[in-house]
């Protein structure tokens, strides 16, 4: 056998080393998900590759908690608060985010995920321009679902019902209750307008920084706080055996009492 001897250690760059040279684009036989060089597409991902990877994939790896629909409370907003902080102490990642559906003017769905910012009486709230396209998608057409999913706890929530939109004061006390970063991208605004390049980006949002940082009481007038008001609300127990649990509350009207039943999975 052969012993090769060890190739020397490469020398510590000095003030006249010269620069390496720039990493070759990728080609065809790049592994996917290398990373490229600014500018240069990645390679493409195959399809054998797409579908080896998605039917590897698994739900539920850890045994879902139980859950027996019979001890349910009779308002779906107190079954909302005790599934949430159950995911939240859990250690589900960001369970506050959720989809949110709407309808355009075309009568296309239309879905995004935004982030939660109170559950209470009046509704599930959130917050966006009214300028947006979800803006003037709820404008036009009040109605919406929220969606949330729990996959530590194999749990989901779906909510449907009427949007009403919050005050002017209320606005300004949701956006000033946040972080500075996310008064600075209300100020940047124009959220859903075409955009020219991400140096045009680049250049708003650095003077919206700026402004949120020198003038913390600036206001997006745009800003609007949502408040969905359900009329109809299911909770998802997702089950090893399949034998998943789906409990909806309905109720006739946003005022009206909350009736209860199971559906087959």
């Amino acid at each position: 056998m052969t012993h090769s001897s060890p190739e020397p250690a490469p020398a510590a760059p000095g003030p006249h080393t010269s620069p390496e040279p720039a990493p070759a684009a990728p080609g065809p036989h790049t592994v996917p998900g290398a990373p490229a060089s600014a500018g240069t597409p990645a390679a493409p991902v195959t399809p054998d590759a797409f579908e080896s990877a998605l039917h590897r994939l698994r739900v539920w790896e850890a045994e879902p908690p139980r859950f027996d629909p019979r001890t349910a409370p009779e308002d779906p907003l107190d079954l909302f608060r005790a599934w949430f902080t159950d995911a939240a102490q859990a250690g589900q990642p960001e369970p506050h985010t959720m989809q949110l559906a709407t309808v355009g003017a075309d009568g296309h769905p239309d879905v995004r995920t935004v982030v939660l910012h109170g559950a209470d009486a009046d509704g599930w709230r959130f917050a966006s321009h009214a300028t947006s396209a979800k803006g003037r998608q709820l404008a036009a057409h009040p109605y919406a679902a929220l969606h949330f999913y729990w996959p530590l706890r194999a749990r989901q929530v779906r909510l449907r019902g009427a949007v009403t939109t919050g005050t002017a004061e209320e606005a300004y006390a949701d956006l000033h209750a946040r972080s500075t970063g996310a008064l600075a991208a209300a100020l940047t605004g124009r959220q859903s307008a075409p955009l020219a390049s991400p140096e045009e980006l680049a250049e708003a949002n650095e003077a919206a920084w700026e402004r949120a940082a020198a003038d913390p009481a600036a206001h997006a007038p745009t800003w609007t706080v949502y408040r969905l008001v359900p009329r109809e609300a299911e909770f998802f127990q997702g089950d090893t055996r399949r034998r998943h649990v789906r409990l909806r509350y309905d109720r006739p009207a946003p005022d009206g009492a909350w009736s209860r039943g199971l559906l087959w999975p």
